[in-house]
This record gives C-alpha cells, sequence and structure tokens, in this order.
C-alpha cells in the first residue's frame, strides 16, 4: 500500500546503534558491586580480628590525612582500605541509582527503587563506620555495621540475577509459576541465615568466644551461635534437596540452591576447625566470615531469580502496510 508523502508514520525506528550500553553495563556493575561487598565483609572480619577496628583513630580521614604514610602497618591498612572499599561502594551505587533513572524506560520497573535503597543503605552503613569507631568499637553498632553490609550483599546479588537474562528454556519455565511453597523456604533460609551471621556478630564485637575460651565468660553468645547454626543448615540443605522438585527450565535456580548448600557445609566444617583451634588462626577466622558473605550472596540471588523479572513491558508498535 503506498503512504501519501504527507502521511506521518506514528512511530519511526531508533537506531540501535550503542543504544545497547547501559543494558550492559549495570548488570556488571551490580556483578561488580557484589564482589565488593563480599570483599568489605572479609575485610571488616579481618580487620576485627587483627584487632584495627580503631587502627585509624579519626574519621572519616585516618590520623588527619588520606594517605597515613608515617603511620602505615598492617592494621592501619587494614582499616584504610575498609573505608576505601566503602567509598568505592558508595560512589558505585550512586552511579548505579543514576543509571536506573536515566535510562528507566530500558529496566525492570523495581530497578530504580531497589538502587535507590541500596544507596540509602550504603549511607547508613557510612553513618555506622563512623560510629563504630567514634563509640569505640561500641557491640550493638559493630553488629548493626555488619547487618547492613549483609543486607546490601543480599540486595545487590538478587538486583544482580534479576537482570540477568534467561535462557529460552528458562524463560519457558517462567512462564509457569513456581511452587507455592518455594518462595516461602527461600525466604525462611534467607531469615535463618541472616540471624544466625547476627548472632555471629554480636558474638564476635563482644571478644565473646575469646573470653568463653580464656575465662569462662561470655559462653552463652557462643551456645546461641551454635545452636542457630542447626536450623539454618537444615533449611538451605531442605532448599537444595527441594530444587530437584521444581519444573523443567529452572537451572539457575537449581544451581544456586546446591551452590548455598556446598557454602553451608564447608561453613560448618570452618566453625568447628574455628573453635577447634580457639580462635588462634585469623586466616580460618575470616574464612568463616567470607564463606557466610558469599551464602548471602547467593541467597540473595535466589531471590533475585525467583521474585524479580528481569522483562521490560514493550509498547505496542504500529506497523504500516
Amino acid at each position: 500500500m503506498a503512504v501519501a508523502p504527507s502521511a506521518q508514520p506514528l512511530s519511526r525506528p531508533r537506531s540501535t546503534s550503542g543504544a545497547g550500553w547501559p543494558l550492559r553495563l549495570v548488570p556488571l556493575l551490580t556483578a561488580h558491586l557484589v564482589v565488593a561487598l563480599v570483599a568489605l565483609v572479609a575485610i571488616g572480619g579481618a580487620t576485627r580480628v587483627m584487632e584495627a577496628g580503631l587502627a585509624c583513630p579519626d574519621w572519616p580521614l585516618c590520623y588527619g590525612v588520606l594517605w597515613p604514610g608515617r603511620q602505615w602497618n598492617l592494621q592501619v591498612f587494614l582499616e584504610w582500605f575498609h573505608r576505601l572499599d566503602a567509598f568505592l561502594v558508595g560512589v558505585a551505587l550512586l552511579l548505579l541509582f543514576a543509571l536506573s533513572l536515566r535510562f528507566r524506560s530500558r529496566f525492570p520497573g523495581w530497578l530504580p527503587w531497589s538502587s535507590g535503597l541500596a544507596l540509602a543503605l550504603v549511607a547508613v552503613q557510612g553513618g555506622l563506620g563512623a560510629l563504630t569507631v567514634l563509640s569505640q568499637l561500641a557491640a550493638p553498632t559493630v553488629t548493626l555495621h555488619l547487618a547492613t553490609a549483609l543486607s546490601l550483599v543480599l540486595l545487590l546479588s538478587a538486583m544482580h540475577q534479576g537482570l540477568e537474562r534467561p535462557e529460552p528454556e528458562a524463560a519457558a519455565a517462567a512462564a509457569r509459576s513456581l511452587p507455592r511453597w518455594w518462595p516461602a523456604l527461600a525466604v525462611l533460609a534467607a531469615l535463618l541465615v541472616g540471624a544466625q551471621c547476627l548472632l555471629g556478630g554480636a558474638m564476635a564485637s563482644r571478644w565473646a568466644a575469646d573470653l568463653c575460651f580464656q575465662a569462662g565468660e561470655g559462653c552463652r553468645w557462643l551456645l546461641l551461635h551454635r545452636q542457630g547454626a542447626y536450623p539454618a543448615a537444615v533449611v538451605v540443605l531442605l532448599l537444595a534437596a527441594s530444587s530437584l522438585a521444581l519444573p523443567a527450565g529452572h537451572r539457575r535456580l537449581q544451581a544456586l540452591a546446591f551452590a548455598a548448600a556446598a557454602l553451608v557445609i564447608v561453613q560448618v566444617a570452618l566453625g568447628v576447625v574455628t573453635l577447634r583451634l580457639q580462635l588462634v588462626v585469623p586466616a580460618v577466622t575470616v574464612a568463616h566470615q567470607l564463606t557466610a558473605a558469599l551464602l548471602v550472596g547467593v541467597l540473595g540471588g535466589l531471590w533475585g531469580s525467583s521474585f524479580l523479572s528481569p522483562s521490560v513491558p514493550t509498547r505496542p508498535e504500529v506497523v504500516h502496510g
């Protein structure tokens, strides 16, 4: 059919040359943020184990300068690098939030909201970091500092998995809803693991395990942490086993569930070794906290794959004949 010269098409095809870089950059940014946040938790654990939490007595600078060259030692480096990693995470989250707003039409509707929440959490995390130093490592502040960091790991990992484009088989499976019990089990696993991490943080911030071994004090925190490991481990293992009953095509969920189960086994083994060594080997203690952060990240990925859709609503196109 011929179209009159004066007729204007209702929509014009836009050039796609170079237009897809936000779709590539944002998932890459969220992936790097997950790695940086897990590293932040591990470095924070190393800072505590090496008793370096007050190695920089002021905040946000270190001995009043950005580069404390004259005061360098291992403790100062750990605290300084911990703050540097936190600063870079904040800058990256600010960029992520800006991109999610600027190109919101190309991303799911939940991305700007979740990016804004992550940015708010990192601001809270920075404030808690300052209070940690100014309060001389008060146990409640240190525990809240860890809780906020793990919340960021969970959130960013969920966002990254939610942005991942599913393979054709997974896309077809997504059309079939997950069993009703699966979301509840995934949430329960994350809550129990998170509670166990907070018990560990509360115990560590009070040096309860050291006091228990040396003077027989504070042992109730150690007992609570050990008892909390059982339900958390059982639910994560149950999650992995039940993933085999998911509809065909949910291979990513199954892989994440089995990764969580493997990390639980490693975490329990590290916990046993840590107690047998009576916390005298810092590398084992830090590995215990690193594995916990990785486990939270994997469970966050499960949340993202289960609850967040990567699809963007498309507008109907007008076809001209």
